[in-house]
Formats: C-alpha cells, sequence, structure tokens
C-alpha cells in the first residue's frame, strides 16, 4: 500500500512512525511551513519525514497549483491527514484510490473543527480522545472508524490533554490499519447533527472577563495556558498573563473582603477574584514573558489606582 500523508505537529510526528511500523510506503509527506511568531513547542513534520528517508514538501495551502499534481504523481492508494490545519479538497481526495483518513483530536461528532482539545477543557468537558475517520468534503464528517477516549481531570492543561491525545491517536492508528490495508476499515455513523463544532481560536480569545464565574475563569486559564498564548488581564496599560492558577483548597479560601473582580495581593498570594465572589491562586504571573511577583503587581495596582483619570 502507498499512501500521501499530509501531516503536522506531534500527531503527525507519531502517525507517521506508525505507519512506517505496519509497513506502509509513504510514497509522500506534505506539511506546514513554520509559521511566523509562533512558539514551536511541538514537533515538525518535516524532521520526521527526514529522520524516516521520506520525501517531503511544504504544501501551506492544498490549493496551491502544483500539489494536487505532486499527489497524482505518488499514485496513493491511501491518503492521511494527521493534523494537517486544512481542510483537503474533493478533488486530492479522490486520488486515494482505497479511502482517505483523518485522525481529529476529540471524539467526533463532539469537538469537530479547530484546536479540539483547547475547547474541550474550555467548555469544562471531562473527557476527550482522539478519532480515525474517513474524510469527505465537510470537516470531520465522515464515517468513524474508531476511537480512544481519554480523561481531562480537573486540573489538567490543554498541553497535558493534547499528550494524552497523541497517544490516543497513535493507540487508535495502530489497531484500526491492518483492517484499512485490508480493504476493510470498520464503519460506523458520524451523527453531526448531535454533536458540536468550533472554530479557530486567537490570542485575543484569552481575554478574561473577571466577571464570570471562577469555574469559567480557570476553564479559559487551563485552555491557553502556554504553550498557547495564554489568559491575559491588562493592567496600567500592561499585558498580564496567568500562566498557572488553581482553585483554592476548601477552607483556605482567601478574603476577598471590600475587593471587585481582578487581580489582587492578598497576604502575600496573587489572587484573582471573580464574579461569583471565588478566586483564583495565580501562581505564575507573566509580565513580557517575565514572571511578576506579588510585591511588583501589588505597586502597579498601586499606580494603576492613583493614576488620574483622563
Amino acid at each position: 500500500m502507498r499512501a500521501v500523508v499530509f501531516g503536522y505537529s506531534n500527531v503527525g510526528d507519531r502517525a507517521l512512525r506508525v505507519l512506517q511500523a505496519r509497513g506502509v510506503d509513504v510514497a509522500l509527506v506534505a506539511t506546514h511551513r513554520d509559521p511566523p511568531g509562533e512558539a514551536l513547542w511541538y514537533r515538525r513534520v518535516a524532521d520526521t519525514a527526514d529522520e524516516l528517508g521520506l520525501p517531503w514538501i511544504h504544501a501551506d495551502d492544498p490549493k496551491a497549483p502544483g500539489l494536487e499534481a505532486a499527489v497524482r504523481e505518488a499514485a496513493p492508494d491511501l491518503i492521511f491527514s494527521f493534523y494537517y490545519r486544512a481542510l483537503l479538497p474533493a478533488s486530492i481526495l479522490a486520488l486515494a484510490r482505497q479511502g482517505a483518513y483523518n485522525l481529529h483530536g476529540s471524539l467526533l461528532p463532539q469537538f469537530r473543527g479547530r484546536a479540539p482539545t483547547n475547547w474541550a477543557v474550555l467548555m469544562g468537558a471531562t473527557e476527550t480522545g482522539a478519532t480515525l475517520h474517513e474524510m469527505v468534503a465537510r470537516a470531520d464528517a465522515g464515517a468513524i472508524v474508531d476511537q480512544q477516549a481519554v480523561p481531562i481531570l480537573p486540573d489538567d492543561t490543554a498541553l497535558q490533554v493534547f499528550d494524552k491525545v497523541c497517544v490516543a491517536a497513535e493507540q487508535v492508528l495502530w489497531r484500526s490499519l491492518p483492517a484499512i490495508l485490508a480493504g476493510r476499515p470498520p464503519r460506523r455513523p458520524n451523527d453531526i447533527a448531535g454533536g458540536s463544532y468550533y472554530g479557530g481560536r486567537r490570542p485575543e480569545d484569552g481575554r478574561i472577563d473577571w466577571q464570570q464565574p471562577a469555574a469559567q475563569v480557570y476553564n479559559l486559564v487551563r485552555a491557553v495556558a502556554p504553550p498557547y498564548p495564554g489568559a491575559f488581564a491588562e493592567l496600567g496599560g500592561r499585558r498580564l498573563v496567568v500562566a498557572r492558577a488553581r482553585r483554592p483548597l476548601p477552607g483556605r479560601e482567601p478574603d476577598l473582603r471590600g475587593r471587585g473582580p481582578g487581580l489582587h495581593v492578598v497576604g502575600g498570594q496573587i489572587v484573582g477574584a471573580c464574579g461569583d465572589g471565588q478566586a483564583l491562586l495565580v501562581q505564575e504571573l507573566l509580565d513580557q514573558g517575565r514572571a511578576i511577583a506579588p510585591s511588583a503587581l501589588a505597586a502597579l495596582i498601586d499606580a494603576t489606582h492613583a493614576r488620574p483619570r483622563p
């Protein structure tokens, strides 16, 4: 079996290794260029292809001239998409004689679309996973081949969940490949009408609204914690990123009397007061990438409050 792989990130790295271990002839790997200004915390599929001796090309736009011809020349029996960031057009999918398959980082039909791990954490889900499904023209809508669930623990960050999803994706692909290569993949309906769809996220979406309940603010902090752009608040014209936080233990809540929603320093501890009267204990607060101490934050708060209004 010959395959063309569209891959990116850690899932692309691990899935390529699974294909090689299963004896699949990967004729071509297409991957994205490193986005300018984006922190590269994940594996580069181009490096994996080099390591495995596989031919690869940059393909940021699946509709770019020449890409379809390159895939046709590779004569694939199968096409795989492993965390590739764009929807493959039907004309490319049609070149796979034995079908095209995608690994998606959720339990479809829930959390279709972009950034599924981040959205799952943000929405307070307690479980997500990886799904291998057939690719069709509509995003994440093809028949489901296999799934593997992973738990989202109450204090998990999106990165910790993503690491679990990577392992789940590897397991799903490993156990599904024999049936796919034999031309007998299992299929079950992907009931997208009963699922959910979410779009891409921007750094600006990490802005904290301290008027929200503490549970919602905490989910946001966990969902976009570094290496993602981070949840942030602005104070005195400076953008402060809440890199790490936790909920107080019962009976150890900070005294928020007389303090409105926002960042405060209480008993030498940075605290985020939320709209429901509950708090987050901020374990790491960043100012331009550097940790800010409680004393420095207290001085900034005092200076901001003392500044005359225009």
